[in-house]
């Protein structure tokens, strides 16, 4: 039983007529009663009486109808959703991200995208950067922001984008002695207390900081660890002692607290865009078609990574 023959039982109750049905299904009467007939024999019931006045549905046939406009209707729409979800305009798409990316760029990235796909549902997890690119390589997430390209086992199989560039500041309590100066140079951070971001969540940023501040740093060693920008901000404005982060957290002002440059400008790892090279998913095609709208930049250095991802693939063969 195919749904043409759904169609046809419904267009003949429908005229009463076969050749009036056959003519609205534009094709010849014998076919029509051959195809009805046949129904009836996978059915194994009549589903038509055949009278003089015209065909109409027995009971069985009524029965029969029901069930086939409804099985219509959800072939129909098994269609729609099947195209909107090609189009990316539903399904999932599962997100982990570094808290300092909800400053920016994500605020914009993610209302955008919620407004052009509506129904995609988000799977949002805020995790450290070493954490994402594991979820990642195992198929746990379908796009990571983390700080600095992703290392380790499959790494090499993730497509990575800049999406944010920072340098490093410092953040004190306004009670602080830093507080008031534009800026703190690096040789008075190596004997202060510092607040730095774990170097197990993060290790590009610690590998930078034992660059600048020296491999044993008793700076380092003795440092308070945060798990994010926000708990860094937040220690100093306690006093703890003076914060280390991204330049985005100038965008994360906090009452009590004072945020100076350090010199020398110092810049710290890229914050980075990854996914599999082999998800090409047509949500994550749509979350991509956002990030190259929003940030025209970073789409041009997209558009060459994927190029040179997907043309050997291309030329293998199968």
């Amino acid at each position: 039983m195919e749904a043409r023959h759904l169609r046809y039982a419904l267009t003949l109750a429908e005229h009463e007529h076969f050749g009036r049905a056959a003519g609205a299904l534009g094709i010849a009467q014998p076919p029509l009663s051959k195809q009805i007939a046949d129904l009836e024999r996978e059915v194994g019931a009549r589903l038509f009486d055949r009278t003089r006045r015209g065909v109409f549905p027995t009971a069985a046939g009524a029965a029969f109808l029901s069930r086939a406009r409804r099985a219509l209707d959800e072939i129909a729409a098994a269609s729609v959703d099947a195209a909107r979800a090609a189009r990316g305009e539903t399904g999932r798409l599962r997100l982990g991200f570094i808290a300092s990316a909800l400053l920016e760029p994500l605020p914009d990235v993610l209302g955008r995208f919620g407004r052009e796909r509506p129904d995609v549902r988000w799977e949002l997890h805020e995790m450290a950067t070493n954490r994402s690119t594991g979820a990642l390589v195992a198929g746990e997430l379908d796009v990571a922001i983390g700080l600095g390209r992703p290392r380790g086992v499959g790494a090499e199989e993730l497509v990575s984008v800049p999406i944010g560039h920072d340098h490093l500041v410092a953040v004190v309590s306004s009670t602080h002695p830093y507080a008031g100066r534009p800026s703190v140079h690096v040789d008075q951070l190596r004997r202060q207390p510092l607040i730095v971001a774990s170097g197990e969540d993060e290790p590009a940023v610690a590998t930078g900081l034992r660059a600048l501040l020296g491999k044993d740093s008793p700076a380092l060693s003795g440092a308070t660890v945060a798990r994010d920008i926000h708990t860094i901000i937040g220690l100093a404005a306690c006093g703890v002692g003076v914060g280390l982060g991204p330049s985005r957290m100038l965008a994360a002002p906090r009452r009590g607290t004072w945020f100076c440059e350090v010199t020398p400008r110092t810049p710290l790892p890229d914050l980075v865009l990854s996914f599999s090279a082999r998800d090409r998913s047509p949500a994550l095609n749509a979350f991509l078609d956002v990030i190259r709208a929003n940030c025209p930049d970073v789409g041009a250095a997209l558009d060459h990574r994927l190029g040179h991802v997907t043309k050997p693939a291309a030329s293998t063969p199968s």
